[in-house]
């Protein structure tokens, strides 16, 4: 569909360091990203600017060095560890003589090396077409104006034309297959619901350990890996606890800088972790990185409206750490907060059940609501729950509830009334309590 110079897998990367702390990227983590790509590197440029320049983001003096790199290493591909704009993929690709990749494409490439599934194929196709769609010029320089000559006029469209047409095309039908797969998964999660387990994610920046973890705790096998976006399909197993069961869910990492692309196409997997109950926060506390790294997924967290939801902070890799032990860090009410533990060495996971089983377990809400005689049919759900506690009627017919349910039924409500059944509270005896 393209005419692209051959990809192979040596690569000149290049960083800029901008004094703008907002658009700082790490060097280290893109050496990760493209080994994780299949990719070795044969060189890197490095570079300050206080703002990427307009033709070849790095400016002519450090361009013309990256092609002076790119000829003396024989690279045939070149990375970027920021995002580039579709003219400055092609002024330096028409420079280095080579395909030059910016950090959202590598990205995107791993992506669809890991995907398994069908919905996680998809997904990965609808966010590289999205991505691609800006991009399309480069392909298309010698087809730029309309075709002529005898047997050669067409309807008046130039070919770039056309194949924008035929891309929005095989957007849609994604988004349509896209749907279906959604629609697929609510009822799954209706039917969780049904069975009042609690929803629990594992959410954390990549390579943190999640899907060792994941398998630890439910004997599944989950490729796990010492390498970013191992996991890309989401995996779903129920996590046994001292008094009752969980589901447990495995979810792609985050990445500091997630493409928006993905964060679109991948609705349908991410829905998993807003619609939980609990979500284990998995931190590597042996990483020199982090605090930023937490802060990294506070942020995509709060991107896709998942930042409201409970958290525990599992400190994963303490074997790494000297002088850390397996515990669990309670605040001021004696509510576990944080857990450190061993995934790898198998050390701490009971004091992780027992810090799940106490957050999602054992939690009552208890509230008083002002229900209108117009949303009265919110009466047969709580009835159903066996959860009121009391109920009597103002002079204006407003039923005032008294309930008492699990925190976890309360909170599958409220969702369910997309937050109407919260507009309802008027007084909370003990919000959200252990017994």
């Amino acid at each position: 569909m393209f005419d692209r110079y051959e990809a192979g897998e040596t690569a000149v990367l290049v960083h800029i360091d901008f004094t703008d702390e907002g658009s700082r990227e790490d060097l280290a983590e893109l050496q990760l990203l493209v080994e994780s790509a299949g990719a070795r590197s044969v060189g890197v440029i490095t570079g300050s600017r206080r703002a990427p320049d307009r033709k070849f983001f790095v400016g002519t003096g450090k361009a013309e060095e990256l092609a002076a790199m790119v000829a003396a290493t024989d690279a045939n591909v070149v990375i970027f560890n920021h995002a580039l704009s579709p003219a400055q993929e092609r002024n330096l690709e028409h420079l280095c003589r080579c395909r030059v990749l910016d950090r959202t494409t590598l990205i995107l490439d791993i992506f669809a090396q890991r995907a398994r599934t069908h919905e996680g194929k998809l997904q990965v196709e609808l966010a590289q077409l999205r991505h691609m769609s800006t991009r399309l010029v480069r392909g298309w320089t010698h087809l730029e104006r309309q075709k002529g000559g005898i047997g050669l006029r067409g309807p008046g469209e130039t070919q770039l034309e056309t194949d924008r047409r035929l891309l929005r095309g095989r957007i849609k039908n994604i988004n349509r297959r896209l749907e279906k797969v959604d629609k697929q998964r609510e009822q799954s999660r209706r039917a969780r619901q049904r069975s009042d387990m609690a929803a629990v994610s594992l959410v954390g920046y990549t390579n943190a350990g999640k899907s060792t973890l994941f398998n630890t705790l439910t004997s599944a096998e989950v490729y796990a890996a010492d390498q970013l976006f191992a996991t890309l399909d989401p995996t779903l197993r129920k996590l046994e606890l001292p008094d009752g069961a969980a589901i447990l869910a495995d979810t792609v990492g985050f990445i500091r800088h997630l493409p928006h692309d993905l964060v679109a196409a991948f609705k349908a997997t991410l829905q998993e972790t807003r619609e939980a109950d609990l979500l284990l926060h998995v931190i590597d506390c042996a990483d020199e990185k982090m605090r930023d790294n937490i802060e990294q997924v506070q942020a995509v967290l709060k991107e896709i409206d998942a930042d409201e939801i409970p958290q525990l902070i599992v400190c994963n890799k303490i074997d790494l750490v000297e002088g850390i032990k397996p515990a669990i860090d309670r605040d001021d009410t004696g509510k576990p907060f944080r857990v450190w533990l061993s995934a790898q060495q198998n050390q701490g996971l009971d004091l992780l059940r027992q810090a799940v089983q106490e957050l999602v377990g054992n939690v009552i809400a208890e509230l008083t609501l002002k229900i209108p005689a117009t949303a009265g049919h919110y009466l047969g759900q709580f009835y159903r729950l066996d959860a009121i506690q009391q109920k009597e009627y103002d002079d204006l017919g407003n039923c005032i509830l008294s309930v008492r349910l699990p925190d976890a039924d309360w909170r599958r409500l409220a969702k369910q009334s997309q937050g109407e059944l919260e507009t309802f509270i008027v007084d909370t005896a003990t919000d959200r309590v252990v017994c």
